[in-house]
């Protein structure tokens, strides 16, 4: 069966990016996948957090310049680390076809797995970009997280491995993701 893809752009805002682990080597592999996605007719899906911290129309909310959304390019906005709790972000998907998503984003351990498995518990094939997500830097206070880039290779190492019958997931790097348009 064919899939149809989109990309998911998840969190991917000032405030969050400014925190982000390896930020630059993120968005700039994040930026050439979209880049590839547009120019294939994949849809570009940027999906931005909302809450207390990440307020609508403050710069911190905003999306960073390299990966904001083009005129007319769908935009979900989430308060919850799930992107498709309400947020009709699933029945975008469906109406416009897509039966694969390709996720990437902030932060590897909270919105990107939420919303990768909520993908798959929702029907769709996944493809996790394994050098399109990252997580926050880790300083003192943080002496219980596992480093940044363990954390990054185990969810990579996670979904190489993980089982979800009917679906196929598949991680790669992003200059390797291929694209079918919806």
């Amino acid at each position: 069966m064919p899939h149809t893809t989109a990309l998911l752009v998840i969190d991917m805002q000032n405030a969050l990016v400014a925190m982000a682990h390896r930020a630059g080597e993120t968005v700039a592999a994040i930026a050439g996948l979209s880049e590839r996605a547009r120019a294939a007719g994949v849809p570009v899906v940027t999906v931005r957090q909302r809450d207390e911290e990440l307020v609508p129309g403050t710069e911190g909310w905003q999306v960073v310049p390299e990966l904001a959304p083009r005129e007319g390019e769908p935009v979900v906005d989430k308060t919850t680390p799930d992107s498709f709790l309400d947020t009709g972000l699933d029945g975008m998907l469906r109406a416009l076809g897509v039966t694969e998503v390709i996720v990437t984003g902030f932060a590897t351990e909270i919105c990107v797995d939420t919303t990768a498995r909520q993908a798959l518990s929702r029907g769709y094939d996944l493809v996790y970009v394994a050098d399109g997500h990252t997580t926050s830097r880790r300083g003192a206070a943080d002496a219980g997280l596992v480093p940044a880039d363990r954390s990054i290779a185990q969810y990579n190492t996670i979904y190489r491995t993980i089982g979800w019958p009917g679906r196929r997931i598949r991680v790669r790097a992003a200059a390797d993701v291929e694209l079918t348009p919806a």
